[in-house]
């Protein structure tokens, strides 16, 4: 394991034209692609917003105060050690109450990582998964019975045919002594099916609930220029599902018994959502996502709601132009509680629970993929009210951020990478 201090970078201040993000998309590289272009390094003057450029969406204006460009505000930097360097396109960790941490890689392997920063061997009977650009492996959670049940559930795209895949979420049982699953099951599969070369936008997130249930992301897997499957009911694209531990559409989902629209939706208008966490003192759902050129949102998602994807957005299309109308907001509509426009790429989402840090209660932690950085957001009920970004001097693609049970933060990257962020 390797220990260093946190060093802040400022940015050198450019003119905005000379800042401008090139076209491309915000979260993702191709597997055997290197880590996408990057953004300059985040303004760092108490303050002042961290982004100094212009907006990809020129002519976006804020739904109200706040929604964006918060100030920066400094705590105290961490000592980050680097837990491991051995990993191959990680996607999403767990904790287990060994002590051990289990880890899935995009490519479609998990490893679980000892106490002494040792990785095992790969995980055995991990079903074959299709993987390609933003489809893999990624989350997995422990059951909130675990420690007698040993259950797990995780989220993989599975091939369909010679051509196509599909989103999907499987239960198995965790054999940590043999390193090994059993009773693998598929208990819900996302529809349609779509060609593997349309890799992008997968979602795959997944959060267990208070009452047991799952919410999991499914992104739309939309290309430029963006289709309407995400206001549409009749499939999982673009939504946030609700199902029981067996697969099932969860008891009080909104479109239980409605023509026309599945069961197991329960909100709907989303892009790619990366993101997923339970606030830990209301019990509400919050989720991230990518927007195309501007747009990356946090949200709320409640029963029933439309979150707006691809008729209102922060942002532009990929190739410059615009989006549909060209519009921010319309009625019956949910707008994003807050947005990065230049986008950061949020993958990861963590509300900080533990008491190592008394100056960062009331964060919540966003990864950035583009932004690389840990971006750190002080909290007053639903308002974004400061920004810290973390990590800037690692130049890495952040993927997950947790908060162990130890209080520590843990940071997943794409670079194969596991920080462990303590106080000095």
């Amino acid at each position: 394991m390797r220990r260093n201090t946190v060093l802040w970078a400022c940015a050198v201040m450019v003119p905005a034209t000379l800042m401008a993000q090139p076209p491309g998309r915000s979260g993702g590289a191709r597997v055997a692609d290197p880590p996408s272009f990057t953004s300059p390094p985040p303004v760092t003057t108490e303050g002042r917003p961290i982004e100094s450029r212009q907006p990809e969406k020129q002519d976006d204006t804020p739904a109200f105060a706040g929604q964006t460009r918060a100030p920066y505000h400094a705590t105290a930097a961490p000592v980050v050690t680097t837990l491991t360097d051995q990993l191959k396109l990680p996607w999403s960790l767990a904790f287990l109450p060994s002590g051990k941490i289990l880890i899935t890689e995009k490519l479609g392997t998990m490893r679980v990582l000892d106490t002494s920063g040792a990785l095992s061997e790969p995980v055995k009977n991990v079903p074959a998964v299709a993987a390609n650009g933003q489809i893999g492996l990624l989350d997995v959670a422990l059951d909130s019975g675990f420690a007698s049940n040993h259950r797990i559930f995780f989220a993989y795209s599975e091939a369909v045919g010679e051509t196509d895949s599909q989103m999907v979420v499987a239960r198995a049982t965790f054999d940590e002594s043999a390193n090994a699953l059993n009773d693998v099951s598929v208990i819900f599969r996302a529809n349609p099916p779509l060609p593997k070369r349309q890799s992008s936008n997968a979602g795959g997130r997944i959060v267990i609930a208070r009452d047991g249930n799952l919410f999991v992301t499914i992104g739309d897997r939309s290309q430029s220029p963006p289709w309407d499957r995400a206001q549409k009911l009749d499939n999982h694209l673009g939504k946030m599902i609700r199902i029981t531990p067996d697969g099932k559409p969860a008891p009080g989902n909104p479109f239980i018994g409605k023509e026309g629209a599945l069961p197991e939706i329960w909100s709907y208008g989303h892009r790619s959502e990366e993101g997923l966490t339970i606030n830990p003192t209301t019990g509400e759902l919050w989720e991230t996502e990518h927007g195309p050129r501007g747009g990356d949102e946090i949200n709320t998602p409640e029963a029933g709601k439309n979150y707006g994807w691809p008729v209102i957005v922060h942002g532009i299309d990929y190739p410059g132009t615009t989006i549909g109308q060209n519009i921010t907001e319309q009625a019956g509509m949910e707008q994003p509680l807050y947005y990065w426009d230049p986008v950061i790429a949020p993958s990861g989402l963590a509300f900080y629970t533990g008491n190592l840090f008394p100056q960062w209660k009331d964060s919540l932690f966003v990864g950035a993929l583009r932004g690389q950085f840990l971006d750190r957001l002080t909290m007053n009920g639903k308002r974004v009210v400061a920004e810290e970004p973390l990590l800037v001097d690692e130049n890495t693609r952040i993927r997950d951020v947790r908060i162990g049970p130890d209080g520590a933060v843990y940071v997943l990257a794409d670079n194969g990478k596991l920080f462990k962020l303590t106080p000095k």
